[in-house]
């Protein structure tokens, strides 16, 4: 069953110089993209043409080179930056049109931010931080402080309550910031290259934490990175960004599957397809009316390495694929191989390396 539609981005343009909507216009009507749009008119295009429908309950990673939008974008979301034209709809309203009055209370109350840099008030201690957005609410303190507390503990920060942000490491001042964000109760988090300026083993504990959290408590997430592997571990549904158009948009396994554009070709050339790649992507539908004869049961959100190894690279096995107590469908080793040759990168393109 799919999920309902929490924020819907509709033609939205931004674009960056004196004059935008006479930029735009050439845009529109002279199809101008941003290098031609740059030396023609002065102006920046910085996103073209958004559509993308944000899912309650999943994470949305919207990734791309530096220059490719994606810090424009989310903050378009909570409107930190004015769009050219477009809508962005979030419930019963068009964001675009909100009067401010409107706007502080959907940025204090319905979505949080994760910054990069943390964001932490140096002046105030680890909870003072994460209790932040129900004091400016005006709760007492009496009734922010346990919820911090509550919410520190959660992202294992238990016993660093009084202390100050530069006491702490930078993937513990990151937890505060997502301690911070949770304690707000906001139903949408923005996280805007949360985990980019972390070292390698603590920004994969810190991925490891918004998942199991995301199991947990459903929130709606929006992630930005330029980390191919990092947004396919954390995506439900990938965006990928290229000077401000989206190239792509679809389910990771998709986009691994069913590249559209060499551009992404090239960024998933080098991508360990076995650890990322999913049994339901693979595997065939059971044929009515027939009983297959296979060799063992496997979940339908198992990695291919695994079944790999269960099935001692044998191509002659068949299993069975379950979604818990259901029968959905059989894997079969041959298909599961041949889905692990990669497609080739073309031969001339930018060779993307995360940077």
């Amino acid at each position: 069953m799919e999920r309902e539609t929490k924020i819907a981005i509709c033609n939205l343009y931004k674009i960056f110089g004196p004059d935008p909507n006479t930029a735009l216009e050439a845009v529109k009507e002279d199809g101008l993209n941003k290098s031609d749009l740059m030396a023609q008119t002065g102006h920046v295009l910085g996103l073209e043409d958004i559509n993308i429908d944000i899912k309650a309950g999943e994470i949305t990673v919207v990734m791309g080179l530096s220059g490719s939008g994606k810090s424009t974008l989310i903050r378009h979301i909570n409107r930190l930056i004015e769009p050219t034209a477009g809508k962005i709809i979030f419930g019963d309203h068009n964001l675009i049109e909100c009067g401010q009055q409107m706007l502080r209370r959907i940025r204090r109350e319905e979505m949080s931010m994760v910054f990069q840099k943390f964001a932490l008030l140096p002046h105030k201690t680890v909870v003072e931080n994460a209790a932040l957005a129900l004091e400016i609410r005006g709760f007492s303190d009496k009734e922010y402080i346990p919820e911090a507390r509550k919410w520190l503990d959660r992202v294992g920060l238990q016993g660093f309550e009084e202390s100050h942000p530069h006491q702490l490491s930078g993937g513990m001042q990151q937890r505060v910031g997502i301690a911070r964000a949770l304690t707000s109760n906001a139903g949408v988090m923005l996280m805007d290259e949360a985990f980019s300026a972390l070292d390698p083993l603590i920004r994969t504990d810190m991925q490891d934490l918004l998942l199991e959290l995301q199991e947990e408590l459903h929130k709606t997430i929006v992630f930005i990175t330029h980390d191919l592997d990092e947004a396919l571990k954390l995506a439900d549904h990938l965006v990928i960004l290229k000077d401000g158009k989206v190239i792509q948009q679809a389910e990771p396994q998709t986009v691994l599957l069913e590249p559209n554009d060499p551009y992404i070709i090239d960024f998933i050339s080098d991508i360990n397809r076995v650890r990322v790649l999913r049994v339901r992507t693979v595997m065939e539908d059971i044929p009515e009316g027939t009983k297959v004869s296979c060799c063992g049961e496997v979940d339908h959100d198992d990695n291919l390495e695994s079944v790999i190894a269960m099935s001692g690279g044998d191509t002659h096995k068949t299993y069975l694929v379950k979604d818990g107590s259901k029968e959905v469908g059989i894997l079969h080793m041959a298909k599961l191989l041949k889905s692990l040759v990669p497609i080739e990168a073309p031969d001339e393109g930018i060779r993307c390396s995360g940077g």
